[in-house]
């Protein structure tokens, strides 16, 4: 088991998207849908606050970090019941968007949803737009709709980070977060976040071509 403030001590600070706030966030959607799915809670709550521990070695080397997180929390588990810790293990290898296993068990199914939760809605935007202040990026940019249609696997960043906008990154990703969610509540709670931010990109787009 591994409550809060230990987990907090395993993330670098200063990363508005990914950080230990993104963590907290996550960890929270997904002991909801544990409630609400029935699933094992403490496996749940451990893989939750864990699952992104291995992204600072992504971002230093490359390495996928749902890959690398496995890793850690195997090793930061160390000495807690096998079966527990596989099932962690097992949820974090597979909660990733681009180039992921599949999510299998309901745990799994459930970090994988509360994750994606994190990417839509009002926090999805703030999230895009985070990211984009940091790389310097335009607030707006007309997308080629080839660009949108690619699969995940292709990743989002090709045009280079000055070139990507928060823009791409909804019609390249965000936008298809909804229909991937696996659980009967996440899918609930990802109508009402998709709503929001489709309404919001509509509107941008509405407002930068002087219609609003």
């Amino acid at each position: 088991m591994i409550d809060v403030e230990t987990a907090r001590g395993y993330y670098a600070d200063g990363d508005s998207a990914h950080g230990f706030d993104h963590v907290l966030r996550v960890w929270r959607v997904a002991l909801h849908l544990a409630e609400e799915e029935g699933a094992d809670r403490e496996v749940v709550s451990a893989a939750a606050l864990l699952h992104d521990v291995g992204r600072a070695e992504e971002l230093r080397t490359g390495v996928c970090h749902a890959q690398q997180g496995a890793l850690m929390a195997r090793e930061i588990l160390r000495g807690q019941p096998s079966a527990f810790v596989e099932a962690v293990v097992e949820a974090i290898v597979q909660h990733r968007f681009r180039g992921g296993q599949e999510p299998t068990t309901l745990e799994s199914r459930i970090l994988y949803d509360a994750d994606k939760l994190d990417a839509i809605g009002a926090i999805g935007v703030a999230r895009a737009y985070a990211v984009a202040g940091m790389m310097h990026q335009h607030l707006w940019a007309r997308v080629d709709p080839a660009y949108a249609e690619r699969p995940p696997q292709a990743g989002a960043n090709d045009l280079g980070e000055s070139e990507h906008t928060p823009v791409h990154e909804y019609l390249f990703k965000l936008v298809k977060l909804r229909d991937r969610l696996t659980t009967r509540t996440g899918k609930r709670m990802a109508e009402e976040r998709h709503r929001f931010m489709a309404e919001f990109f509509e509107r941008l787009d509405a407002e930068v071509a002087g219609q609003i």
